[in-house]
Formats: structure tokens, C-alpha cells, sequence
């Protein structure tokens, strides 16, 4: 019976959701067809997830199973898998939800394609055609782009119009091919050779949009998968949607989710590069703005120190220290010459007073052999007629001895060196002792 409301008595969220979970009840156990496209085991849950897809329209559905009937399948039920499936629809009115309660699932065929296809996919693993090792890296900006695609398909549509939208002066090589169907691998490999001995080109994408494990089949071939891994132009696979992954994904260089990701992979985006080109120049302006402020600030501290702002000042301080030190040194060696001078007059004096002249000065006489030279200091040793050389202040002089006298009349000598005799001079008072003087120099 239908549920009557208006704006004035609406229905309540949950009377709606009951009648919807009523109304879904109603059409009881079905059998389904349809893809499995994701399969979620949780931890501690008795419950399965899996997502049903129709293998031709759009169109999914969430189903739930035990681990008993997820299990009673074996490893047939994997993503892609095709599957016939005994359920009850039914509505989670707390969620608003539509789900399928599955009570039995049986694959379709499909198992063992998938079983296959995991057997080719180990061998040419093993062989290292998978390996991350040998994946090149895309050019940056190539000057040409292969595309191999579907004719007049909405993939070439997403990959020309996203590659000129980002890169306006991109050139898109393309090559229309059967993407479906038993002739479809053979011409994506003679479009991928052909495209791979053009030098202009630098990568390749091959795209196509989403469908069925049967419709993507050609892009799992052994021998396109090996031309690939042969190609020597970096390769980009843009197959399907992003839960469909045939052999060509693993091979190739890049793989893209989708066409238009691919598209956005093998050409940089003019605005997003003139905005980082312009972003870094703004960064060069900014570091070599501070250097140079910097180097200002640098040179006008030193253009503000005082060597600098007044460099006389610095030159008269330093020959006002030059002027200091020569009076210095001028008052320094006056000093030295005048102590070295009242030295010299002081030894010159007790040289003049402790030199026999100056004995001879005070009126004392040396009496020397004429003959020998010797110093009489005795007269005992002198002889008569002896002739004797006097030594006075003056001079000298020749004298012979005429009489000897040895009595009081004749004073002894009172220099240590030798016998002396008066002069001509007045007899003076009796000379004091004095210390021996020297020999005189002759």
C-alpha cells in the first residue's frame, strides 16, 4: 500500500527506510550474473565484501556472504572473476544501504582464464620483464607522443584533449587500432613497432576504456607483453579503470589509472611549470635582493668607521707617536753620551792620577842605567862615574855619578818601580807613601 504524506504530515526517515527495506524484501532469492571487482575479507568478521559489477553497463552492487560460501569457491574468486550469485536483496535502514545477501556463488568460466593468466603472469615475472629495475623514466617535455587507441574512442578523446589542454604545443602521434577482440593485440604490436622506430617520438601510450576481463584480454597477449618489454621508447598503459590491471600494466614503464592520467603523466602543465619557473625566479630576486642590502649595510659600517671617515686623523695620531718616540730616543742617546762623557772624565782622571807622569810632575826625577836601562833603586849598586839617565817631567837628561852618598842626605825612592832623585827644583816636603805606579812608557 502507498504511504500518503504532504507538507504538512511528512513521513519520518525511518518509516520510509522500512517501507524500502519491505518493498526489497519482497523480491525475494535471485539468481545474478556479474564481475567481482573487489573482494574485502576483514579480520575477526564472519562477513565478506565483495562489489558485483555488470560486465557490460556501469552498474554495481555490494554483496555480502559468509567466510563459508567466500571459501566454498576456492581461489576461482578473485577481481575479474565472473560469478553467478543465489541472494536476497535487502536495505539497511540505518544506513540507507542496498546490498545482496549472497547464500551461494559459482564462477563462470572465467576461473580458470584468471588461473591462466596468473600462470603467465609468474613466468614472465620470473623472467624479470615486471622487474622496477628495467622501467625507464619519461622524458620531461617530449616533442611527440604516440598514442595507440581505440578509433574515434572516448580514451584518444581523454588523452589528446588533456595532453593540449596542459601542454598546448605537444604533437599526439596517433595510431587507431581494435582494442577488443582477437585482432586487437596483434595490431596494438605492429602499431607499437612502428611507433617505437619513429625517433621524434619519445613515449607511447597505449589507452583504452573500461570493460570486461573478456574485453581486456588482448592487453594480457604474451607477445604484446614481450614487445613491450622490448620496446626501446618508455611505454605508458592506460588501460580501463583503476581496479582493472591486465599483464600490460606490470611491463610497462608507467601505468596510468586511467587515460586522462595518462595524459597528465607524459607532459608537464604549462601553467603549473610557468608558475614554479616563476615562483623560483621570485626566489633568485629575493636571495640576491638580501645579498646585496647586505653587502650595502656591510659596506656602510665600514664607510662609518673612523678610519675611514677620517684617515688624517689616523696619520697625524701616528706621527705624533712617530715625533714622541725620536724626542725619546734623541733625549735617550743625549743622556748615554753625556753619562759615557762624565765616565770617560772621571777614568781619564784616575788614569792621569795613578800615572807615573803625573809623579813626575810634582817634582820627582827616575834615574835609569845609561847603560842598561835599569831603574836605580839602590845607590849601593851604583859606581862612580856610572853613567845614569835622568827622567824628569820635562824630559831627560844624561848625568854621571860623582859622589855617593848613602847616609840621610839622599832620601829613598818613594815609587815602587824605581829609585828617585830631586830635581833642580827646591827640595819639597817629604813625599807621602803612595801606591807602586806603574813602569813608565818610554
Amino acid at each position: 500500500m502507498a504511504l500518503t504524506s504532504s507538507p504538512e504530515q511528512p513521513l519520518p526517515v525511518r518509516t520510509v527506510s522500512r517501507a524500502l527495506g519491505e518493498w526489497i524484501s519482497r523480491l525475494g532469492r535471485v539468481w545474478v550474473e556479474g564481475q567481482v571487482t573487489q573482494i574485502s575479507r576483514r579480520p575477526g568478521m564472519n562477513k565478506v565484501f565483495l562489489t558485483l559489477r555488470d560486465p557490460v553497463a556501469d552498474v554495481s552492487l555490494q554483496v555480502t556472504c559468509t567466510r563459508a560460501v567466500c571459501d566454498a569457491v576456492g581461489p576461482a574468486l578473485v577481481d575479474g572473476a565472473r560469478v553467478v550469485v543465489w541472494g536476497r536483496p535487502s536495505f539497511y535502514a540505518g544506513r540507507g544501504t542496498l546490498s545482496l545477501d549472497v547464500f551461494e556463488i559459482r564462477p563462470v568460466g572465467v576461473g580458470a582464464l584468471l588461473a591462466r593468466l596468473e600462470a603467465l603472469r609468474q613466468v614472465l615475472a620470473a623472467e624479470g620483464l615486471f622487474a622496477a629495475s628495467r622501467k625507464r623514466r619519461l622524458p620531461f617535455l617530449p616533442t611527440a607522443v604516440g598514442l595507440i587507441t581505440g578509433r574515434a574512442s572516448a580514451a584518444e578523446r581523454d588523452v589528446v584533449e588533456n595532453a593540449r589542454r596542459r601542454w598546448p604545443a605537444v604533437r599526439i602521434v596517433t595510431r587507431e587500432v581494435a582494442v577488443q577482440g582477437p585482432l586487437a593485440a596483434g595490431q596494438v604490436i605492429d602499431a607499437l613497432r612502428e611507433l617505437d622506430a619513429d625517433r621524434e617520438v619519445q613515449v607511447i601510450v597505449i589507452a583504452r576504456g573500461g570493460g570486461s576481463l573478456e574485453d581486456l584480454l588482448p592487453f594480457s597477449d604474451e607477445a604484446l607483453v614481450r614487445a613491450v618489454a622490448a620496446a626501446f621508447t618508455p611505454v605508458v598503459s592506460a588501460i580501463g579503470h583503476e581496479q582493472d590491471s591486465p599483464l600490460l600494466d606490470y611491463v610497462a614503464d608507467v601505468r596510468a589509472s586511467t587515460p586522462t592520467d595518462a595524459a597528465k603523466r607524459v607532459v608537464p602543465d604549462v601553467a603549473e611549470q610557468a608558475a614554479i619557473v616563476a615562483q623560483l625566479r621570485a626566489r633568485a630576486r629575493r636571495v640576491v635582493e638580501q645579498r646585496v642590502e647586505r653587502e650595502r649595510r656591510a659596506l656602510a659600517d665600514l664607510r662609518g668607521r673612523p678610519v675611514l671617515a677620517a684617515p688624517h686623523r689616523e696619520l697625524d695620531r701616528r706621527a705624533q707617536d712617530v715625533d714622541a718616540l725620536a724626542r725619546r730616543a734623541r733625549r735617550c742617546v743625549t743622556h748615554a753620551v753625556d753619562v759615557a762623557g762624565r765616565d770617560l772624565t772621571h777614568a781619564t782622571a784616575r788614569l792621569r792620577a795613578l800615572s807615573p807622569a803625573a809623579t813626575l810632575d810634582r817634582g820627582y826625577a827616575l834615574v835609569q842605567d845609561a847603560a842598561g836601562g835599569a831603574i836605580v833603586r839602590d845607590p849601593v849598586a851604583l859606581t862612580s862615574d856610572q853613567a845614569l839617565r835622568i827622567r824628569v817631567a820635562g824630559g831627560s837628561f844624561g848625568a854621571v855619578v860623582t859622589d855617593l852618598a848613602t847616609g840621610g842626605d839622599v832620601a829613598p825612592a818613594s815609587s815602587a818601580r824605581g829609585a828617585t832623585v830631586p830635581g833642580p827644583a827646591p827640595a819639597p816636603p817629604p813625599p807621602r807613601e803612595m801606591d807602586p805606579a806603574p813602569d813608565p812608557v818610554p
